[in-house]
């Protein structure tokens, strides 16, 4: 009888090992939205614009993958209308051991009215922490799937 418990106890800490290591905080989740009316093969010129406070440069870790898409891409803290979107976004970074990007949503907006044409987001798990370029590429790759600039 006591070996059969034993045994029961061990099976039972196995499961709920398995059960937290595949649980809610291994999902990675990474979204994109499209508005239906959006034309994103048409958008060659593209300014990304700073969040106040951003020190950790997304906003040019945004700007230099558009350009390696092939898009004209800039970046300031303003907002231009001389360009065919403006890219805006939202970060949150996070501290264990060392600070990471914990968050990242991109919006493709109209430079004309604000309209979002598309928004795109970013959050790994902690298990499967990505590099802040790699969350940039991750969202870009779901925005524009498809589309060639």
């Amino acid at each position: 009888m006591l070996a059969m418990r034993s045994a029961l106890l061990g099976l039972m800490s196995l499961f709920v090992a398995g059960a937290m290591l595949c649980g809610g905080c291994a999902i990675n989740k990474a979204t994109a939205t499209v508005d239906p009316s959006a034309h994103l093969a048409s958008i060659k010129r593209v300014h990304v614009v700073q969040v106040e406070g951003d020190g950790s440069n997304v906003n040019q870790m945004i700007a230099d993958r558009l350009n390696q898409m092939g898009f004209v891409a800039t970046t300031s803290k303003d907002k231009v209308k001389d360009v065919d979107a403006v890219v805006t976004y939202w970060d949150k970074w996070q501290w264990d051991m060392t600070m990471y990007l914990l968050d990242l949503t991109i919006v493709v907006r109209d430079p004309a009215t604000d309209f979002p044409l598309a928004t795109g987001n970013s959050m790994p798990s902690w298990l499967t922490r990505k590099s802040a370029p790699e969350m940039v590429d991750e969202v870009f790759g779901n925005i524009f799937k498809g589309v060639k600039p």
